[in-house]
């Protein structure tokens, strides 16, 4: 399986996964044994993105069940996981899924039950997001044709919505792949996405293993692209949909979606279902916005000449630093958003026409 697209995967009673703070100098798989392992590799971000992290901690629950499978152990478990990453839903939604299931499951089978409904999170994760792809590749492959097929598509991207956010495809980065392999000649800006980087570390990684065509930016050099029409349509990921359509990503998402909208620029988000919180409507005012050290912006590591990853200091001692992981963009500013249901408005009208009555 390590040779394989996958993110994560499970051998016995063992979870593996790709450790996203080694990339990209080292590509190394970490096992998690334990819920208190998973939970740390949720917290550490070495899985991160939001149908990653609910599909982990899907894991983290069947795990901490081998223990104790009491409904005790269940609740405790649930807690914990919740607690790892208060912005993204997808976490949420996986353990009270997967709770919710065991409710009804006598204790003595929770264990082995709790894997296997991980394992078809898992699955379903993997074609649900393959749809996703080929809903936003069909966008790309038109946006080209109203251009009069250029030589080249320019698609901007930011952060990381590929299938390292994902158990595998990814989201925004699934439309770039399905469009490449269509014969489309996309060509990517991916900009840097301070401060954990994961547009240099993450999206170049994955688009140079799949042969698209990327050049890497700054994070200020998106609004200049733009003005010099060097962009054709920008595609991001969400870790939060309000039930109106204003999208939480990654901060910078916001600043982004501005710029497009200045230049009339289509502006997609790429994100299943499961990244819909159908209980927020004011996405801007209601969602919570994660606050992560403010070491990941005084600090940043990188490998020296001697082959060597270090981290350096970047800001002078004392510094007071601010480091919000997410932003907001309002609904108005979304063109429209991908699912693995098909294309709608960024509109409670046009979310609420692909939820399944039994959700409602």
């Amino acid at each position: 399986m390590i040779g394989s697209s996958r993110s994560i995967w499970r051998e016995g009673k063992v979870v593996h996964v790709i450790d996203q703070t080694r990339l990209p100098h080292h590509t190394q798989v970490k096992q998690l044994t334990t819920l208190a392992e998973v939970a740390q590799a949720i917290q550490d971000m070495v899985v991160r993105g939001a149908p990653l992290i609910g599909v982990t901690a899907a894991y983290g629950v069947a795990l901490a069940l081998q223990a104790a499978a009491d409904d005790a152990s269940l609740a405790t478990a649930v807690q914990t996981l919740i607690a790892t990453r208060p912005t993204a839903v997808n976490l949420r939604w996986a353990v009270e899924h997967v709770a919710a299931q065991l409710a009804t499951v006598a204790p003595a089978a929770r264990a082995e039950h709790a894997l296997l409904l991980a394992d078809e999170l898992a699955q379903a994760d993997v074609h649900t997001n393959e749809a996703i792809g080929e809903h936003g590749a069909a966008l790309l492959q038109q946006r080209w044709q109203a251009l009069g097929y250029p030589a080249r598509l320019n698609v901007l991207t930011h952060c990381n919505a590929g299938r390292l956010g994902c158990v595998d495809w990814g989201t925004a980065l699934a439309a770039i792949y399905k469009a490449h392999a269509a014969g489309v000649p996309v060509h990517v800006w991916m900009d840097e996405t301070r401060p954990r980087n994961q547009g240099a570390s993450l999206t170049t990684w994955e688009l140079a293993g799949r042969g698209v065509p990327a050049t890497l930016i700054v994070d200020n050099a998106g609004g200049l692209l733009m003005q010099q029409g060097q962009v054709d349509v920008c595609i991001v990921g969400a870790d939060r949909i309000s039930a109106r359509g204003d999208v939480c990503n990654k901060i910078g998402t916001y600043l982004k979606a501005l710029a497009a909208q200045a230049h009339a620029i289509p502006f997609y988000v790429a994100a299943p279902l499961s990244t819909l919180d159908w209980g927020i409507v004011d996405g801007v005012h209601e969602i919570e916005i994660e606050q992560r050290s403010p070491r990941e912006v005084t600090h940043i590591s990188g490998r020296n000449e001697a082959g060597e990853v270090v981290t350096v200091q970047l800001a002078p001692d004392g510094t007071a630093a601010l480091n919000p992981a997410f932003d907001v963009t309002p609904a108005v500013l979304v063109t429209a958003i991908v699912t693995e249901r098909g294309v709608v408005p960024a509109s409670h009208a046009g979310l609420a026409s692909l939820r399944e009555p039994a959700l409602a």
